[in-house]
């Protein structure tokens, strides 16, 4: 699928539950925010069956997320039958790992081949402030279960100006003796993030130059996605940049997002979109939410504009649109 700006789409971010077991301080307000009632999550079959669909337009690469996707009971059941999908390339997850600890082996069984775990910090206690209660030790454990099951493995971290900036070099320290990419995400001003400081991320990058000397450009690919990456001399990993504000890398993006509730949303900061929830349940064939779809995603806007006054500008929390 090629939208109007010449963009080949083919990767889709499924948001299969707008619940987390964690309340991070970018992301959640600590009291928790109003769930979707179960009415109005896609189902399974409905997943399923809007993957069939958007594999006819050119998507091959599907990536879990939620909330915390394994907030949801048979998340990796449906990863299984996600994979099974003809056209599908490859499924992956986005978690925080404390529920799915002890289930990785039975998560690559499912076809999951990567998993970004999202880490902030590697101080217990600093990891449990900053996510209002989660257990490092649970992440991490996890995050070994999986390079022991030869999964490609992620760690997003995103920097925090006043929260976590004496971590960001032991977070990249990780991918100095494991083969894993650390990865740092600039905040973004969505729901909560909106009231922090990002640290941008040339800054951290400078810091890290500082601490492990000059890196080169590491031109492998590292899955789907818009990360620049770097390697350090002596590191077995590599590091990640994703610079959505500092750098804006729209003019690639290759991706749109199906959210808990069944909008098929096709920028992070739009509104702009399409209700498939109601399609899929007013009785429309798959030849009409197939150039539904098609119409929709020809629109996908040309840039996310997060400093700018567009008219959809995007309001929800980051677990309510699948981060």
């Amino acid at each position: 699928m090629i939208d109007q700006m010449g963009r080949r789409i083919d990767y889709l971010r499924i948001s299969v539950t707008d619940r987390c077991n964690l309340r991070c301080i970018y992301c959640m307000p600590g009291e928790g925010v109003s769930e979707l009632a179960h009415a109005k999550i896609l189902s399974f079959e409905e997943i399923v069956r809007l993957v069939r669909i958007m594999t006819l337009l050119g998507i091959r690469h599907l990536r879990l997320t939620g909330g915390e996707p394994m907030a949801r009971r048979g998340c990796l059941e449906l990863a299984k039958q996600l994979h099974e999908v003809p056209g599908v390339a490859s499924v992956s997850m986005t978690s925080n790992g404390i529920l799915l600890k002890d289930q990785v082996h039975q998560a690559k069984c499912s076809g999951i081949s990567a998993l970004n775990l999202s880490i902030d910090s590697l101080d217990p206690e600093r990891y449990f402030r900053l996510t209002r209660g989660g257990e490092l030790s649970r992440a991490l454990c996890t995050l070994h279960q999986a390079l022991e099951e030869g999964m490609t493995v992620k760690v997003n971290a995103v920097p925090v100006r006043g929260m976590n900036e004496e971590d960001l070099t032991q977070l990249a320290r990780l991918a100095r003796t494991d083969p894993v990419c650390v990865r740092f995400i600039e905040l973004m001003p969505i729901g909560l993030g909106s009231r922090a400081e990002r640290i941008p991320n040339q800054e951290v990058k400078r810091h890290l130059d500082e601490a492990f000397g000059n890196p080169r450009e590491d031109t492998q690919a590292h899955g789907h996605g818009p990360a620049r990456y770097v390697k350090y001399p002596g590191f077995c990993g590599a590091v990640g940049f994703i610079s959505a504000l500092s750098h804006e890398f729209c003019e690639t993006c290759n991706r749109v997002r199906l959210t808990a509730d069944g909008r098929l949303k096709l920028c992070l900061n739009h509104t702009k979109g399409l209700n498939l929830r109601e399609m899929l349940r007013s009785g429309d064939s798959d030849e009409e939410i197939l150039e539904a779809v098609r119409k929709a995603i020809a629109q996908k806007p040309e840039r996310h504009a997060f400093y700018e006054t567009i008219s959809d500008h995007e309001e929800r929390s980051m677990n309510a649109i699948g981060g």
